[in-house]
C-alpha cells in the first residue's frame, strides 16, 4: 500500500460522518466524539484502537463503525475510553464496534485502568440484528459483556440520545453524568410510542430530571459536554486506577479546617430545627474537596467523595434540611450503592449522623422499606474499609445501626449535643407512660427521657468510643483514619460487594 493510500484512508476515518453532520453539531454547541476524547484525555496522550474499523456490509459509510476507542492519560494516569460517534450510523451497535469495546474493556480490566464511556447511541443497528441469524451472530457471544466485578472504575456520560448498550454501560458505571437535553432509556421514544400506542415525550421518559431525581441513575447533571467530561475527570481523581491499590493522596489546600472553630454554630440547638449538613461537611473536609453524588436523589442523605488531610474519603451524612433527615427507600438505595463504591475502591467512609429514623407508613411499606433498610444494613456490614461515625445530634432506633452505631463502625464518636435512644422522646413518653403534651407529669417524664438520651451513659459503657467537641472533629477524623489505616493490605479491602448489582 502506498503512503498516499494510507493517508487517504486515515483521513476518511478521521472525517467521521462528514463535514455537514459535524457542522450541525458545532452549530448546536455539541462536541463530536473526537472532540470529547480530546477533552477527556491529557493533550497528545490518546492512542486509538480500531481507527480503520468499519462495517463489512457498508465500509464506505461507516468510519470507525460509529465508535471511537482507545487509551490515554487523565492527569497523568492511564485510562481507557469508548466514545460513541453519532454521526456514523447513529453510533449503533454492530459487530465491528462490539469487538472494539470488548478489546478496550479486556485491556483496561487486565492492566488495571479506569474505563470511560461517552454515551450517545441509537441502539442496535438494524437490520444487522434482525432475525435469528442476526441474533445468533451479534448478541450473547460475550457472556461477560454486562458483568461488573468492579476491578476498575467505570465512569460514563450520557451526552445525547442514548439507547440500548449505551444506556446499559451508563447504569453499570460507578459514576454517570447526564447532560441537560440528553436522554437515557431502553429504547427510543418512537419505539416506545409504538409499543404502548400513545405518544411518548423523550425528556419525560428518560431526560435528566427523571434520572437525577426519580431513578437516581444520574450521579451528576451538566449543562454542556465540556462540563460533563470535566466532572468525569474530577470523579476519577478521587479513585485508584484499580481495586488493588489505595486512592491517590493529594497536598492539603491552604486554609483547610479554617472553619472548625465555628462549626458548632452550624448545628441548631433544637432537634426539630432544620439545617444543611453539607455546610458541616465542607467545614470538616479539605477546602473545596467535597464532590457530591446524586445530589437531587434521596436528598435526606448526602453522599460524596472528599479529601481529609489529603486522603480520599467517602462521606455519608443525614441531611435534616429535607424531611428532617428521616430516611426513605430512595435514601437507602443511595446509601447502599455509595457504600459499595467506597468498599470496592478502598475508600474509607465517614458517617455524620442526625436522623429521627426511617419514614414509616403505608407508602413506605409499599415501597419495600423493610427490604431496602436491610439492603442498606447489609452493605454497611459488608464494608471492609475503615468506617468512622460521628453522632452530631439525634439517632433513634434501627437508624442508629444503619448509620454505624454499635459495632457497625470501627469507631463511634459523639458530639455533646448527641441524642441516642430507641425513639424520639416525645413519642417515647406517649408509648412508655401513656402521656401526651399537656397531660399532668408529661413535662417531668419528657425531661427525664431527654436526659436519658444524652451521650454520657452510652459513652460510660463504651458503646461510643469518644465524645468530642465539634471543633475537634476534623483533627479527630484525620487521626483515627490514620489509626485505622489498613497496613496489612496496603490500604486494600476485601471487596465483598464487588459483584453487587449497580442498581437494585
Amino acid at each position: 500500500m502506498s503512503t498516499n493510500t494510507y493517508e487517504a484512508r486515515k483521513a476518511k476515518a478521521l472525517a467521521m460522518g462528514g463535514p455537514e453532520k459535524l457542522a450541525r453539531r458545532r452549530q448546536a454547541g455539541i462536541l463530536n466524539a473526537r472532540e470529547r476524547i480530546d477533552r477527556l484525555f491529557d493533550q497528545g496522550s490518546f492512542i486509538e484502537s480500531g481507527l480503520f474499523g468499519a462495517s463489512l456490509a457498508d465500509p464506505d459509510k461507516s468510519a470507525g463503525d460509529g465508535k471511537i476507542a482507545g487509551f490515554g492519560r487523565i492527569d497523568g494516569r492511564d485510562a481507557a475510553a469508548v466514545a460513541n460517534d453519532f454521526t456514523v450510523m447513529g453510533a449503533s451497535s454492530a459487530a465491528t464496534n462490539g469487538r472494539k469495546i470488548g478489546h478496550v474493556k479486556r485491556v483496561a480490566t487486565s492492566r488495571g485502568m479506569p474505563i470511560v464511556f461517552l454515551g450517545e447511541s441509537s441502539g442496535a443497528r438494524m437490520p444487522d440484528h434482525m432475525g435469528s441469524r442476526g441474533m445468533g451472530a451479534l448478541l450473547g457471544n460475550d457472556p461477560i459483556q454486562y458483568v461488573r466485578m468492579r476491578e476498575v472504575p467505570w465512569a460514563s456520560a450520557t451526552l445525547g440520545l442514548s439507547y440500548g448498550s449505551s444506556s446499559w454501560y451508563s447504569v453499570l458505571s460507578d459514576f454517570n453524568v447526564i447532560r441537560k437535553g440528553a436522554v437515557l432509556a431502553v429504547s427510543s421514544a418512537q419505539l416506545a410510542s409504538l409499543a404502548i400506542k400513545e405518544n411518548v415525550d423523550p425528556e419525560e421518559m428518560g431526560g435528566w430530571q427523571v434520572h437525577a431525581e426519580v431513578t437516581g441513575f444520574a450521579d451528576a447533571v451538566a449543562e454542556t459536554d465540556e462540563e460533563a467530561i470535566d466532572l468525569i475527570r474530577t470523579f476519577l481523581s478521587y479513585l485508584p486506577s484499580h481495586h488493588r491499590e489505595a486512592p491517590p493522596a493529594c497536598a492539603v489546600p491552604a486554609g483547610s479546617g479554617g472553619g472548625m472553630a465555628d462549626i458548632a454554630k452550624l448545628l441548631p440547638e433544637k432537634r426539630t430545627q432544620v439545617y444543611d449538613v453539607r455546610r458541616i461537611i465542607r467545614a470538616i473536609v479539605d477546602t473545596d474537596s467535597f464532590f457530591e453524588l446524586k445530589a437531587r436523589f434521596g436528598k435526606v442523605i448526602s453522599t460524596g467523595l472528599a479529601r481529609l488531610g489529603g486522603r480520599t474519603i467517602g462521606v455519608l451524612a443525614n441531611n435534616p434540611l429535607f424531611r428532617g433527615g428521616a430516611m426513605d427507600t430512595d435514601a437507602c438505595e443511595k446509601a447502599a450503592s455509595f457504600l459499595v463504591l467506597c468498599d470496592s475502591f478502598n475508600i474509607p467512609v465517614v458517617l455524620l449522623v442526625d436522623t429521627p429514623g426511617f419514614l414509616i407508613g403505608i407508602d413506605a411499606e409499599r415501597r419495600r422499606a423493610p427490604g431496602k433498610i436491610m439492603t442498606f444494613m447489609q452493605a454497611l456490614q459488608l464494608c471492609t474499609v475503615p468506617k468512622l461515625s460521628v453522632i452530631l445530634r439525634k439517632t433513634y432506633g434501627q437508624a442508629y445501626l444503619n448509620m454505624g452505631g454499635g459495632r457497625n463502625s470501627d469507631e463511634v464518636a459523639a458530639w455533646p449535643s448527641a441524642e441516642v435512644s430507641f425513639m424520639d422522646p416525645t413519642y417515647a413518653v406517649k408509648i412508655v407512660h401513656g402521656l401526651a403534651p399537656g397531660d399532668p407529669h408529661f413535662d417531668e417524664a419528657f425531661a427525664q427521657m431527654n436526659k436519658d438520651s444524652e451521650p454520657w451513659d452510652i459513652a460510660a459503657m463504651f458503646a461510643v468510643q469518644s465524645i468530642i467537641q465539634p471543633h475537634e472533629t476534623r483533627d479527630y477524623l484525620i487521626r483515627m483514619l490514620d489509626v485505622h489505616r489498613q497496613r496489612l493490605s496496603n490500604g486494600v479491602g476485601q471487596h465483598l460487594m464487588g459483584a453487587w448489582p449497580t442498581s437494585f
